[in-house]
Protein backbone atom coordinates (compact mmCIF):
# COMPACT_ATOMS: atom_id res chain seq x y z
CA UNK A 1 0.00 0.00 0.00
CA UNK A 2 1.27 3.43 -1.27
CA UNK A 3 1.73 5.86 1.78
CA UNK A 4 0.63 9.23 0.92
CA UNK A 5 3.68 11.71 1.26
CA UNK A 6 3.45 15.80 1.48
CA UNK A 7 5.56 17.80 -0.53
CA UNK A 8 6.01 21.70 -1.09
CA UNK A 9 6.97 23.23 -4.34
CA UNK A 10 7.43 26.91 -5.26
CA UNK A 11 6.33 28.86 -8.54
CA UNK A 12 6.84 32.20 -9.24
CA UNK A 13 3.93 34.17 -11.34
CA UNK A 14 3.82 37.77 -12.14
CA UNK A 15 0.95 39.63 -11.08
CA UNK A 16 0.13 42.88 -12.03
CA UNK A 17 -2.20 44.62 -9.02
CA UNK A 18 -2.84 48.24 -9.06
CA UNK A 19 -1.80 50.01 -5.74
CA UNK A 20 -4.75 52.11 -4.14
CA UNK A 21 -3.59 55.40 -4.86
CA UNK A 22 -3.52 54.22 -8.64
CA UNK A 23 -6.73 53.19 -8.66
CA UNK A 24 -8.20 56.22 -6.99
CA UNK A 25 -6.48 58.08 -9.67
CA UNK A 26 -8.34 55.71 -12.22
CA UNK A 27 -11.55 56.20 -10.92
CA UNK A 28 -11.42 60.03 -10.68
CA UNK A 29 -10.43 60.16 -14.28
CA UNK A 30 -13.97 58.21 -15.42
CA UNK A 31 -15.88 60.10 -13.08
CA UNK A 32 -18.45 62.24 -14.50
CA UNK A 33 -17.95 65.81 -13.13
CA UNK A 34 -20.85 65.55 -10.33
CA UNK A 35 -19.93 62.02 -8.98
CA UNK A 36 -16.29 63.61 -8.90
CA UNK A 37 -17.46 67.18 -6.78
CA UNK A 38 -19.46 63.93 -4.83
CA UNK A 39 -16.50 61.83 -4.47
CA UNK A 40 -14.30 64.95 -3.42
CA UNK A 41 -16.53 66.20 -0.73
CA UNK A 42 -16.33 62.75 0.90
CA UNK A 43 -12.78 62.82 1.34
CA UNK A 44 -12.89 66.37 2.72
CA UNK A 45 -15.31 64.97 5.63
CA UNK A 46 -12.57 62.28 6.32
CA UNK A 47 -9.17 64.25 5.79
CA UNK A 48 -9.18 67.18 7.88
CA UNK A 49 -5.95 68.23 6.61
CA UNK A 50 -8.26 69.37 3.08
CA UNK A 51 -10.09 72.65 2.99
CA UNK A 52 -11.81 74.06 0.31
CA UNK A 53 -10.67 77.47 -0.58
CA UNK A 54 -13.56 80.01 -1.11
CA UNK A 55 -12.08 82.72 -3.77
CA UNK A 56 -8.71 80.60 -5.06
CA UNK A 57 -7.29 83.45 -6.72
CA UNK A 58 -6.24 84.82 -3.13
CA UNK A 59 -4.81 81.68 -0.97
CA UNK A 60 -1.77 80.44 -1.62
CA UNK A 61 0.00 78.19 0.63
CA UNK A 62 3.45 79.32 -0.35
CA UNK A 63 3.29 82.12 1.70
CA UNK A 64 3.28 79.59 5.06
CA UNK A 65 7.23 79.67 5.78
CA UNK A 66 9.10 77.00 7.30
CA UNK A 67 11.09 76.99 10.43
CA UNK A 68 15.12 77.02 10.45
CA UNK A 69 16.76 74.14 10.91
CA UNK A 70 17.73 75.45 13.90
CA UNK A 71 14.13 75.82 15.47
CA UNK A 72 13.68 72.35 15.21
CA UNK A 73 14.94 68.85 17.93
CA UNK A 74 16.95 66.14 17.30
CA UNK A 75 13.26 64.38 18.41
CA UNK A 76 11.47 66.04 15.50
CA UNK A 77 14.74 65.15 12.86
CA UNK A 78 13.02 61.88 11.84
CA UNK A 79 9.25 63.05 11.54
CA UNK A 80 11.55 66.31 9.34
CA UNK A 81 8.60 66.77 6.76
CA UNK A 82 9.99 69.87 5.04
CA UNK A 83 10.82 68.59 1.64
CA UNK A 84 7.60 67.11 1.41
CA UNK A 85 5.92 69.61 2.44
CA UNK A 86 7.69 71.98 -0.39
CA UNK A 87 6.37 69.53 -3.07
CA UNK A 88 2.46 69.27 -1.71
CA UNK A 89 2.83 73.15 -1.25
CA UNK A 90 3.87 73.10 -5.04
CA UNK A 91 1.86 70.77 -6.26
CA UNK A 92 -1.39 73.04 -3.84
CA UNK A 93 -0.16 76.02 -6.39
CA UNK A 94 -0.15 74.84 -9.26
CA UNK A 95 -3.10 73.89 -8.89
CA UNK A 96 -4.64 76.46 -7.72
CA UNK A 97 -3.28 78.06 -11.12
CA UNK A 98 -4.78 75.82 -13.44
CA UNK A 99 -8.40 76.16 -11.21
CA UNK A 100 -7.65 79.13 -11.97
CA UNK A 101 -7.13 79.21 -15.98
CA UNK A 102 -10.18 77.33 -16.12
CA UNK A 103 -12.19 79.54 -14.75
CA UNK A 104 -11.07 82.88 -16.97
CA UNK A 105 -13.26 81.87 -20.11
CA UNK A 106 -16.12 79.68 -18.66
CA UNK A 107 -19.36 80.46 -19.04
CA UNK A 108 -20.68 82.68 -15.60
CA UNK A 109 -22.82 80.10 -12.94
CA UNK A 110 -25.23 82.83 -12.93
CA UNK A 111 -25.88 82.66 -16.55
CA UNK A 112 -25.78 79.25 -17.15
CA UNK A 113 -28.51 79.01 -14.00
CA UNK A 114 -30.66 81.36 -15.45
CA UNK A 115 -30.27 79.22 -18.78
CA UNK A 116 -31.26 76.43 -16.31
CA UNK A 117 -34.00 77.60 -14.71
CA UNK A 118 -35.49 78.82 -18.19
CA UNK A 119 -35.34 75.50 -19.22
CA UNK A 120 -36.82 73.61 -16.48
CA UNK A 121 -39.61 76.14 -15.98
CA UNK A 122 -40.09 75.67 -19.80
CA UNK A 123 -40.80 71.80 -19.37
CA UNK A 124 -44.38 70.90 -19.30
CA UNK A 125 -44.26 67.26 -17.60
CA UNK A 126 -47.06 65.06 -18.65
CA UNK A 127 -49.46 64.01 -16.34
CA UNK A 128 -49.00 60.50 -14.32
CA UNK A 129 -51.30 58.22 -14.36
CA UNK A 130 -52.49 58.76 -10.70
CA UNK A 131 -52.94 62.42 -11.77
CA UNK A 132 -54.99 61.07 -14.58
CA UNK A 133 -57.16 59.02 -12.32
CA UNK A 134 -57.79 61.63 -9.63
CA UNK A 135 -58.77 64.29 -12.47
CA UNK A 136 -61.39 61.60 -14.01
CA UNK A 137 -62.45 60.84 -10.03
CA UNK A 138 -64.01 64.55 -10.09
CA UNK A 139 -66.24 63.60 -12.51
CA UNK A 140 -68.01 60.63 -11.51
CA UNK A 141 -70.97 60.80 -8.35
CA UNK A 142 -68.53 59.38 -5.72
CA UNK A 143 -68.78 61.60 -3.07
CA UNK A 144 -67.73 61.41 0.58
CA UNK A 145 -66.48 58.20 2.58
CA UNK A 146 -66.40 56.71 -1.01
CA UNK A 147 -64.32 59.33 -2.90
CA UNK A 148 -61.86 59.22 0.40
CA UNK A 149 -61.72 55.24 -0.36
CA UNK A 150 -61.07 55.61 -4.18
CA UNK A 151 -58.30 58.10 -3.92
CA UNK A 152 -56.75 55.28 -1.77
CA UNK A 153 -57.00 52.65 -4.02
CA UNK A 154 -55.72 54.94 -6.88
CA UNK A 155 -52.68 55.13 -4.65
CA UNK A 156 -52.42 51.36 -4.61
CA UNK A 157 -52.26 51.38 -8.37
CA UNK A 158 -48.64 50.78 -10.16
CA UNK A 159 -47.40 52.32 -12.61
CA UNK A 160 -48.37 49.16 -15.08
CA UNK A 161 -52.09 50.09 -14.13
CA UNK A 162 -52.54 47.33 -11.68
CA UNK A 163 -54.20 47.44 -8.25
CA UNK A 164 -51.53 46.24 -6.38
CA UNK A 165 -52.61 46.76 -2.78
CA UNK A 166 -53.67 44.29 -0.32
CA UNK A 167 -57.67 44.29 0.25
CA UNK A 168 -57.64 43.14 4.33
CA UNK A 169 -54.84 46.73 4.44
CA UNK A 170 -57.73 48.60 2.78
CA UNK A 171 -60.26 46.98 4.58
CA UNK A 172 -58.46 47.54 8.09
CA UNK A 173 -57.67 51.65 6.90
CA UNK A 174 -60.84 52.20 5.58
CA UNK A 175 -63.19 50.79 7.97
CA UNK A 176 -65.12 49.52 5.09
CA UNK A 177 -66.40 46.34 4.02
CA UNK A 178 -64.90 43.85 1.42
CA UNK A 179 -68.04 44.82 -0.82
CA UNK A 180 -67.94 48.39 -0.61
CA UNK A 181 -64.16 48.12 -1.24
CA UNK A 182 -64.67 46.34 -4.39
CA UNK A 183 -67.64 48.04 -6.02
CA UNK A 184 -65.37 51.63 -5.37
CA UNK A 185 -62.69 49.55 -7.43
CA UNK A 186 -64.93 48.63 -9.94
CA UNK A 187 -65.91 52.37 -10.52
CA UNK A 188 -62.17 52.92 -11.21
CA UNK A 189 -62.02 49.97 -13.41
CA UNK A 190 -64.35 51.80 -15.65
CA UNK A 191 -61.65 54.73 -16.31
CA UNK A 192 -59.37 55.45 -19.00
CA UNK A 193 -56.87 53.81 -20.15
CA UNK A 194 -59.05 50.81 -20.30
CA UNK A 195 -58.36 48.10 -18.24
CA UNK A 196 -56.51 50.09 -15.46
CA UNK A 197 -57.48 48.71 -11.58
CA UNK A 198 -57.32 45.18 -12.58
CA UNK A 199 -55.79 42.87 -10.16
CA UNK A 200 -54.51 40.08 -12.66
CA UNK A 201 -53.52 39.91 -16.11
CA UNK A 202 -56.70 37.99 -17.18
CA UNK A 203 -59.05 40.44 -15.69
CA UNK A 204 -57.01 43.77 -17.27
CA UNK A 205 -57.27 41.69 -20.48
CA UNK A 206 -61.29 41.16 -19.92
CA UNK A 207 -62.00 44.41 -19.40
CA UNK A 208 -60.44 45.67 -22.50
CA UNK A 209 -62.28 43.11 -24.35
CA UNK A 210 -65.81 43.83 -22.71
CA UNK A 211 -65.49 47.19 -24.68
CA UNK A 212 -64.26 46.08 -27.99
CA UNK A 213 -67.22 46.35 -30.96
CA UNK A 214 -68.32 44.39 -33.67
CA UNK A 215 -65.65 41.66 -33.24
CA UNK A 216 -67.21 38.25 -34.72
CA UNK A 217 -63.86 36.60 -32.37
CA UNK A 218 -65.34 37.98 -28.72
CA UNK A 219 -66.41 35.06 -27.43
CA UNK A 220 -63.60 32.31 -28.41
CA UNK A 221 -61.63 35.41 -26.81
CA UNK A 222 -62.89 36.09 -23.55
CA UNK A 223 -63.04 31.90 -23.17
CA UNK A 224 -58.89 31.99 -24.26
CA UNK A 225 -58.32 34.82 -21.94
CA UNK A 226 -60.45 33.09 -18.66
CA UNK A 227 -59.73 29.19 -19.34
CA UNK A 228 -56.56 29.08 -21.40
CA UNK A 229 -54.40 32.33 -21.31
CA UNK A 230 -51.38 29.92 -20.21
CA UNK A 231 -51.70 27.66 -23.27
CA UNK A 232 -51.58 30.90 -25.44
CA UNK A 233 -48.62 31.90 -23.73
CA UNK A 234 -46.98 28.74 -24.85
CA UNK A 235 -48.27 28.98 -28.53
CA UNK A 236 -49.79 25.44 -27.88
CA UNK A 237 -52.24 26.12 -31.31
CA UNK A 238 -53.14 22.24 -31.40
CA UNK A 239 -54.88 22.11 -28.36
CA UNK A 240 -56.52 25.64 -28.78
CA UNK A 241 -57.90 24.69 -31.79
CA UNK A 242 -59.35 21.27 -30.27
CA UNK A 243 -60.88 22.90 -27.54
CA UNK A 244 -62.29 25.82 -29.13
CA UNK A 245 -63.56 23.99 -32.57
CA UNK A 246 -61.23 26.12 -34.44
CA UNK A 247 -59.30 26.14 -37.81
CA UNK A 248 -55.65 27.37 -37.37
CA UNK A 249 -57.07 29.98 -39.76
CA UNK A 250 -59.97 31.06 -37.02
CA UNK A 251 -57.35 31.22 -34.13
CA UNK A 252 -55.05 33.50 -35.78
CA UNK A 253 -58.06 35.67 -35.52
CA UNK A 254 -58.86 35.32 -31.94
CA UNK A 255 -55.24 35.54 -31.16
CA UNK A 256 -54.75 38.69 -33.23
CA UNK A 257 -57.71 40.57 -31.70
CA UNK A 258 -56.49 39.16 -27.32
CA UNK A 259 -52.93 40.77 -29.15
CA UNK A 260 -54.77 43.71 -29.79
CA UNK A 261 -55.29 44.16 -26.23
CA UNK A 262 -52.47 46.04 -23.35
CA UNK A 263 -51.56 44.01 -20.93
CA UNK A 264 -49.88 47.07 -19.12
CA UNK A 265 -52.03 49.74 -19.60
CA UNK A 266 -50.61 52.04 -17.50
CA UNK A 267 -47.25 52.58 -19.06
CA UNK A 268 -48.25 55.34 -21.19
CA UNK A 269 -48.43 57.71 -18.44
CA UNK A 270 -45.02 56.60 -16.86
CA UNK A 271 -42.77 59.84 -16.40
CA UNK A 272 -39.62 59.10 -17.96
CA UNK A 273 -36.60 60.09 -15.44
CA UNK A 274 -35.17 63.42 -17.41
CA UNK A 275 -31.04 63.11 -17.32
CA UNK A 276 -29.17 66.21 -17.22
CA UNK A 277 -25.30 66.43 -18.28
CA UNK A 278 -22.95 68.56 -17.24
CA UNK A 279 -20.42 69.36 -19.87
CA UNK A 280 -16.75 69.09 -18.28
CA UNK A 281 -15.17 70.85 -21.79
CA UNK A 282 -16.13 73.90 -23.20
CA UNK A 283 -14.39 75.39 -26.64
CA UNK A 284 -12.86 79.29 -27.15
CA UNK A 285 -12.27 81.08 -29.86
CA UNK A 286 -8.57 82.19 -29.45
CA UNK A 287 -6.36 83.56 -32.43
CA UNK A 288 -8.70 82.16 -34.98
CA UNK A 289 -8.53 78.65 -33.61
CA UNK A 290 -10.46 76.42 -31.29
CA UNK A 291 -9.35 75.71 -27.92
CA UNK A 292 -10.87 73.16 -25.48
CA UNK A 293 -10.90 74.27 -21.44
CA UNK A 294 -11.88 72.41 -18.53
CA UNK A 295 -14.48 74.01 -16.47
CA UNK A 296 -13.14 74.14 -13.09
CA UNK A 297 -16.07 75.63 -11.52
CA UNK A 298 -18.01 72.34 -10.84
CA UNK A 299 -15.50 71.30 -8.88
CA UNK A 300 -14.12 72.70 -4.95
CA UNK A 301 -10.64 74.23 -4.94
CA UNK A 302 -9.17 72.17 -2.22
CA UNK A 303 -5.98 72.96 -0.44
CA UNK A 304 -3.78 71.45 2.75
CA UNK A 305 -4.93 73.30 5.39
CA UNK A 306 -2.31 75.99 7.14
CA UNK A 307 -3.38 74.77 10.47
CA UNK A 308 -2.06 70.98 10.25
CA UNK A 309 1.05 72.59 7.95
CA UNK A 310 2.07 74.75 11.59
CA UNK A 311 0.94 71.64 13.97
CA UNK A 312 3.79 69.60 11.86
CA UNK A 313 6.17 72.71 12.58
CA UNK A 314 5.36 72.82 16.04
CA UNK A 315 7.76 71.38 18.63
CA UNK A 316 5.20 70.47 20.88
CA UNK A 317 3.29 68.88 18.68
CA UNK A 318 3.49 64.96 20.29
CA UNK A 319 5.21 62.60 17.21
CA UNK A 320 2.58 60.10 17.06
CA UNK A 321 0.20 63.26 15.73
CA UNK A 322 2.80 64.23 12.99
CA UNK A 323 2.66 60.96 11.96
CA UNK A 324 -1.32 61.14 11.18
CA UNK A 325 -0.89 64.36 10.19
CA UNK A 326 1.96 63.57 7.61
CA UNK A 327 -0.25 60.70 5.96
CA UNK A 328 -3.14 62.54 5.62
CA UNK A 329 -1.46 65.15 4.08
CA UNK A 330 0.41 63.00 2.01
CA UNK A 331 -3.16 61.62 0.93
CA UNK A 332 -4.64 65.04 0.37
CA UNK A 333 -1.64 65.78 -1.97
CA UNK A 334 -2.14 62.97 -4.11
CA UNK A 335 -6.12 63.60 -4.26
CA UNK A 336 -4.75 67.45 -5.15
CA UNK A 337 -2.11 65.91 -8.10
CA UNK A 338 -4.71 63.48 -8.77
CA UNK A 339 -7.32 66.10 -9.75
CA UNK A 340 -4.70 67.99 -11.69
CA UNK A 341 -3.99 64.88 -13.70
CA UNK A 342 -7.58 64.54 -14.35
CA UNK A 343 -8.38 67.66 -15.66
CA UNK A 344 -5.07 68.01 -17.97
CA UNK A 345 -5.75 64.59 -19.46
CA UNK A 346 -9.19 65.73 -20.31
CA UNK A 347 -7.76 69.06 -22.13
CA UNK A 348 -5.42 67.39 -24.00
CA UNK A 349 -7.66 64.31 -25.20
CA UNK A 350 -10.46 67.73 -25.99
CA UNK A 351 -8.10 69.61 -27.30
CA UNK A 352 -6.82 66.67 -29.75
CA UNK A 353 -10.43 65.63 -30.83
CA UNK A 354 -10.80 69.10 -31.40
CA UNK A 355 -7.95 69.88 -34.00
CA UNK A 356 -8.69 66.10 -35.67
CA UNK A 357 -12.44 67.08 -36.31
CA UNK A 358 -11.55 70.90 -37.35
CA UNK A 359 -14.08 70.69 -40.51
CA UNK A 360 -16.60 69.43 -38.15
CA UNK A 361 -16.98 72.73 -36.12
CA UNK A 362 -17.87 74.62 -39.70
CA UNK A 363 -19.54 72.34 -41.70
CA UNK A 364 -21.34 69.86 -39.56
CA UNK A 365 -21.89 66.18 -39.61
CA UNK A 366 -20.92 65.58 -42.98
CA UNK A 367 -17.05 66.88 -42.35
CA UNK A 368 -17.37 64.24 -39.49
CA UNK A 369 -13.78 62.60 -40.17
CA UNK A 370 -12.78 58.56 -38.76
CA UNK A 371 -10.99 58.99 -35.61
CA UNK A 372 -9.69 55.73 -33.42
CA UNK A 373 -9.30 56.21 -29.99
CA UNK A 374 -5.47 54.75 -30.62
CA UNK A 375 -5.00 57.71 -32.70
CA UNK A 376 -5.76 60.09 -30.19
CA UNK A 377 -3.71 58.19 -27.51
CA UNK A 378 -0.31 57.81 -29.63
CA UNK A 379 -0.66 62.03 -29.73
CA UNK A 380 -1.60 62.50 -25.90
CA UNK A 381 1.14 60.36 -25.42
CA UNK A 382 -0.97 57.88 -23.12
CA UNK A 383 -2.89 54.69 -23.20
CA UNK A 384 -5.85 53.38 -25.21
CA UNK A 385 -7.68 52.41 -22.47
CA UNK A 386 -7.04 55.67 -20.54
CA UNK A 387 -8.75 57.53 -23.34
CA UNK A 388 -11.96 54.87 -23.13
CA UNK A 389 -12.27 56.31 -19.03
CA UNK A 390 -11.39 59.82 -19.99
CA UNK A 391 -14.32 60.42 -22.88
CA UNK A 392 -16.74 57.99 -20.40
CA UNK A 393 -19.90 60.17 -20.25
CA UNK A 394 -18.01 63.16 -20.54
CA UNK A 395 -19.81 66.43 -22.38
CA UNK A 396 -18.09 68.43 -24.40
CA UNK A 397 -20.09 72.05 -25.05
CA UNK A 398 -19.35 73.15 -28.42
CA UNK A 399 -20.66 76.08 -31.26
CA UNK A 400 -22.64 72.93 -32.54
CA UNK A 401 -23.93 71.76 -29.38
CA UNK A 402 -23.45 69.57 -27.03
CA UNK A 403 -21.77 66.31 -27.46
CA UNK A 404 -20.69 63.34 -25.80
CA UNK A 405 -16.83 63.34 -26.03
CA UNK A 406 -17.41 59.60 -27.50
CA UNK A 407 -19.31 61.08 -30.43
CA UNK A 408 -16.42 62.17 -31.90
CA UNK A 409 -14.67 58.67 -32.54
CA UNK A 410 -15.91 57.09 -35.64
CA UNK A 411 -14.56 53.86 -37.58
CA UNK A 412 -14.27 55.33 -41.46
CA UNK A 413 -15.55 54.02 -44.82
CA UNK A 414 -13.48 54.24 -48.20
CA UNK A 415 -14.73 56.17 -50.70
CA UNK A 416 -13.69 56.05 -54.73
CA UNK A 417 -11.38 58.76 -54.31
CA UNK A 418 -9.67 56.94 -51.64
CA UNK A 419 -10.69 59.04 -48.74
CA UNK A 420 -11.63 57.58 -45.27
CA UNK A 421 -15.80 58.38 -44.38
CA UNK A 422 -16.85 58.78 -41.14
CA UNK A 423 -19.69 56.26 -41.23
CA UNK A 424 -21.48 59.01 -38.74
CA UNK A 425 -21.75 60.87 -41.39
CA UNK A 426 -22.81 58.26 -44.21
CA UNK A 427 -25.60 57.91 -41.77
CA UNK A 428 -26.37 61.29 -41.77
CA UNK A 429 -26.23 61.24 -45.55
CA UNK A 430 -28.96 58.30 -45.32
CA UNK A 431 -31.05 60.70 -42.54
CA UNK A 432 -31.02 63.54 -45.62
CA UNK A 433 -31.96 61.12 -48.63
CA UNK A 434 -34.78 59.50 -46.91
CA UNK A 435 -36.23 62.91 -45.50
CA UNK A 436 -35.70 64.41 -48.72
CA UNK A 437 -37.63 61.00 -50.79
CA UNK A 438 -40.69 61.40 -52.21
CA UNK A 439 -43.50 59.39 -49.72
CA UNK A 440 -45.29 57.88 -52.10
CA UNK A 441 -42.11 56.12 -53.81
CA UNK A 442 -39.53 55.47 -50.69
CA UNK A 443 -36.05 54.71 -51.51
CA UNK A 444 -35.11 51.19 -50.99
CA UNK A 445 -31.86 50.07 -49.32
CA UNK A 446 -30.79 49.32 -53.64
CA UNK A 447 -31.55 52.93 -54.03
CA UNK A 448 -29.88 54.15 -51.02
CA UNK A 449 -26.81 52.31 -52.33
CA UNK A 450 -27.17 53.71 -55.48
CA UNK A 451 -27.41 57.27 -54.39
CA UNK A 452 -24.48 56.86 -51.77
CA UNK A 453 -22.32 55.90 -54.94
CA UNK A 454 -23.46 59.09 -56.84
CA UNK A 455 -21.55 60.60 -54.30
CA UNK A 456 -18.39 58.32 -54.58
CA UNK A 457 -19.51 56.87 -50.95
CA UNK A 458 -19.65 53.07 -51.67
CA UNK A 459 -21.62 51.15 -48.85
CA UNK A 460 -22.93 47.63 -48.93
CA UNK A 461 -26.36 47.22 -48.53
CA UNK A 462 -26.54 45.44 -45.72
CA UNK A 463 -24.30 48.08 -44.27
CA UNK A 464 -27.26 50.39 -45.13
CA UNK A 465 -30.33 48.41 -43.70
CA UNK A 466 -27.64 48.24 -40.53
CA UNK A 467 -27.52 52.22 -40.92
CA UNK A 468 -31.34 52.31 -41.25
CA UNK A 469 -31.47 50.32 -38.11
CA UNK A 470 -29.00 52.57 -36.19
CA UNK A 471 -31.22 55.86 -37.11
CA UNK A 472 -34.41 53.74 -36.93
CA UNK A 473 -35.70 54.36 -40.30
CA UNK A 474 -38.33 51.59 -41.01
CA UNK A 475 -37.69 49.62 -44.66
CA UNK A 476 -39.02 51.43 -47.35
CA UNK A 477 -42.44 49.39 -47.85
CA UNK A 478 -43.46 51.05 -44.19
CA UNK A 479 -42.56 54.35 -45.03
CA UNK A 480 -45.19 54.26 -47.96
CA UNK A 481 -47.55 57.03 -48.00
CA UNK A 482 -50.83 56.93 -50.75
Amino acid sequence: MAVPSLSLSQQQRQVMTLAPQLRQSLEMLQMPVMELRAAILNEMSVNPTIEEVEDPSEVSLATVTAPEPQQQSAADEELDFNPDIDAILRQDDEWRDYFMQGMENAPSYEEENEKRQYLLDSIRQKASLQDYLLEQLTLTDLQGEDYDLAVLLIGNISDDGYFTGSLPDIIMVSGRSEREVLDVLKVIQTFDPPGVGARTLRECLLLQLALVEDSPWEDEARLVIDKHLERLGAHDEKYLCKVLELTREELAHVTALIRSLNPRPGRAYVQEKTEYVEPEVFLVREKGRLVARVDNQRLPHIHISKHYRSLLEDRNTPAETKTYIRERIRAGAFLIRSLYQRQETIRKIAQEIVDAQADFWEKGVMALRPLTMAEVARKVGVHETTVSRTVSNKYMRTPRGVFEMRYFFTHGLKSEDGVSVSNKSVQDQIRRLVEAEDPTAPLSDQALEEKLSEQGIKVARRTIAKYRGILKIPPSHKRRRT
